[in-house]
């Protein structure tokens, strides 16, 4: 096939924007951008209805027609650029991107907007993640368990981070999310009648004596810091999971993780 374009300078101005997109939250912010690695990504962000605007694409790992099976019957059609094995290993941040990167657009993801499909949703709230891999691994969780939302109180890091989207595995673009302030939630919660329990040293039930089938918000908060005394005074119960070894706490995702499926069973799913 002829392609739309070839790329074969790293000094090129598209590479020079995709290096700065994938490193700068300011410059994926001010211009409403983003890069994806990987063919699985890619496939996520499709199926979550993101809107392509280029595709770069290495020859030597993946062919011209594989490229344009993936994007077939989207539409607006992105464009497909060749690029050359000097500018993969320039863009890509792993070895198994399998020669496949693209440029997209982000999303809105205000809380306002944030509509549920049933009248009991099942929904994460974690207040101020910093780690950008916890949160891809929150995500998964939450992908895992088919979670109605994950909703991001105060959020530290730009949801469009490399390294979420990697951690993640794409489930970012898959899964119901917003973002919002914890004042801002607490009253989104208490206005759609979702349950606040509130994952928390003090004041707690074990998390196993607690129902979980009517509309429930698990909330978690950092390891370093638990949650904000906000969340803990509007919380309808504190929840702990029991420890039998000599620490207090474990991984934010490792205790999601816990709690949901332990919601998950409750609601027999």
């Amino acid at each position: 096939m002829s392609y739309i374009k070839e790329i074969n300078s790293i000094h090129n101005p598209l590479v020079k924007s995709t290096i700065s997109l994938k490193e700068k939250s300011r410059e994926r912010k001010k211009n409403g951008l983003f890069v994806i690695e990987g063919v699985k990504e890619l496939e996520l962000a499709i199926k979550g209805q993101y809107t392509l605007k280029t595709i770069l694409f290495y020859p030597e790992l993946i062919s011209s027609d594989t490229t344009l099976e993936l994007i077939k019957g989207i539409s607006p059609v992105p464009e497909i650029i060749a690029i050359s094995k000097d500018i993969f290993q320039k863009l890509a941040h792993r070895d198994t991107t399998e020669g496949l990167l693209a440029i997209a657009s982000t999303k809105e993801h205000a809380l306002e907007s944030l509509k549920f499909k049933n009248n009991s949703p099942l929904v994460l709230v974690a207040e101020a993640p910093e780690k950008p891999g916890n949160i891809g691994a929150l995500l998964r969780t939450a992908d895992a368990a088919g979670l109605d939302a994950v909703i991001i109180a105060n959020p530290k890091s730009d949801l469009y981070n490399p390294n979420i989207i990697r951690s993640s595995v794409g489930c970012v673009f898959t899964t119901n999310i917003a973002l919002g302030s914890t004042e801002e939630i607490i009253q989104f919660l208490i206005g759609h009648n979702i349950t606040i329990n509130c994952a928390a040293l003090s004041a707690s039930i074990p998390y196993t004596e607690v129902d979980y089938t009517q509309g429930t918000a698990i909330v978690v908060g950092t390891e370093a810091t638990g949650l904000s005394e906000q969340w803990l005074n509007k919380a309808s119960q504190n929840i702990i999971i029991p420890m039998q070894g000599e620490i207090d706490s474990m991984n934010v995702s490792v205790s999601a993780a816990i709690l949901i499926f332990e919601a998950r069973r409750q609601r027999g799913v």
